[in-house]
């Protein structure tokens, strides 16, 4: 039998010299050629079997090839946080679809609104093959060049809106401002805004009530201003409050500022669908029903089945925005030309929240 490679480990040339056939053959049965006869196959299999080998060293292997197998998904703030949203948890589940079946490894590296340089940052020395930014509207300015500089594709989900990034997007003005309409027609014209947080890493409580269209050009995050401007459109005169968070909770305490006002809204519309939940909590810990004395709208279509009833809400693409994400790096990786920004589609799912003010 082949003497062992280095430190007492099997190499390909020993399971190659046990099965009695080159080690280029040996090799491409590691690399899932179909150029090996299945009998072969099976004798070389047996053979790295009974050796103990494991398959190529995935170092050396990535040396050769100039691939690791990995791709970098950049996440809005850590990982522990992001697996409790809903949102990020569904379009997680789209791009390991793809990827998954494409033989990628993932590896989810938190964003950080703010960067620590007191600790390197794991995109300058990690072996990836491309990123992906998962992080909901949040540009991350700080982060390009750390990614340029390697070189590698870049798809952003809702963002980066730079040069070199190819987009997965989805139309959150025209969902907002369909949204708008539908509330309007139902007679609505005091309305509030329950807003996402701008505030990443930064917890608190929420912001104060003022007028949706304040300091709408400090807003770094598109899809929060751009689904504010859509609101403004139609409603000039709303109100709006930031949340201290993204969750049920942070929605309740939000809501509650403009529901305890004297001349308080009518209808509150929050820009995604755990910010609606907690909207309803605060309304009925008020004695307030929805949608009798207020309607609740949301946004993005989540499963919430413990609501206890619809949400009227904006159904977006989560899956699918995320399989599409792993396909265009996929299409990337293999050397292929790819559209720079892909638009998906919304619609409005009207349901049991919604309805005329009240008399």
């Amino acid at each position: 039998m082949a003497g062992r490679g280095r430190q007492g480990r099997a190499t390909i040339a020993d399971v190659a010299a046990a099965a009695g056939v080159s080690t280029s053959t040996a090799s491409l049965v590691y690399r899932r050629s179909d150029r090996v006869l299945p009998e072969t196959r099976e004798r070389i299999l047996a053979a790295a079997e009974g050796l103990g080998y494991q398959g190529p060293d995935p170092v050396a292997s990535s040396l050769r090839s100039g691939r690791s197998g990995i791709i970098g998904i950049v996440i809005a703030e850590r990982v522990r946080q992001a697996f409790q949203n809903p949102v990020a948890v569904a379009t997680m589940d789209g791009l390991s679809d793809v990827l998954d079946s494409g033989g990628f490894g993932q590896l989810l590296l938190p964003g950080r609104a703010e960067p620590a340089p007191e600790r390197p940052d794991p995109l300058r020395m990690l072996p990836v093959d491309a990123v992906v930014f998962a992080t909901r509207g949040e540009e991350f300015d700080h982060l390009l060049p750390l990614v340029r500089a390697r070189g590698v594709p870049i798809v952003g989900i809702e963002g980066p809106h730079a040069e070199g990034v190819t987009l997965v997007e989805i139309d959150d003005d025209g969902g907002m401002a369909e949204m708008a309409r539908h509330v309007a027609s139902l007679g609505h014209r005091r309305v509030g805004v329950v807003m996402r947080t701008t505030r990443l890493g930064r917890g608190g409580g929420p912001g104060p009530v003022e007028s949706i269209g304040a300091r709408l050009s400090e807003i770094d995050n598109r899809t929060i201003r751009g689904r504010l401007e859509a609101v403004q459109a139609v409603f000039p005169d709303a109100i709006r409050v930031e949340a201290g968070g993204r969750d049920a909770a942070a929605g309740a305490a939000a809501s509650r500022r403009m529901l305890e006002l004297e001349d308080r809204p009518t209808a509150l519309l929050a820009q995604n669908d755990m910010l609606a939940a907690g909207a309803i909590q605060a309304a009925e810990a008020l004695d307030l029903t929805v949608p009798g004395d207020v309607t609740v709208t949301g946004f993005d279509g989540v499963d919430m089945p413990w609501l206890g009833r619809s949400l009227t809400t904006v159904r977006q693409p989560l899956h699918e925005r995320g399989r599409r994400a792993g396909e265009l790096v996929s299409a990337l990786l293999r050397g292929e030309q790819v559209p720079p920004r892909t638009l998906l589609p919304v619609e409005l799912a009207t349901g049991e929240t919604s309805g005329a003010p009240p008399d």
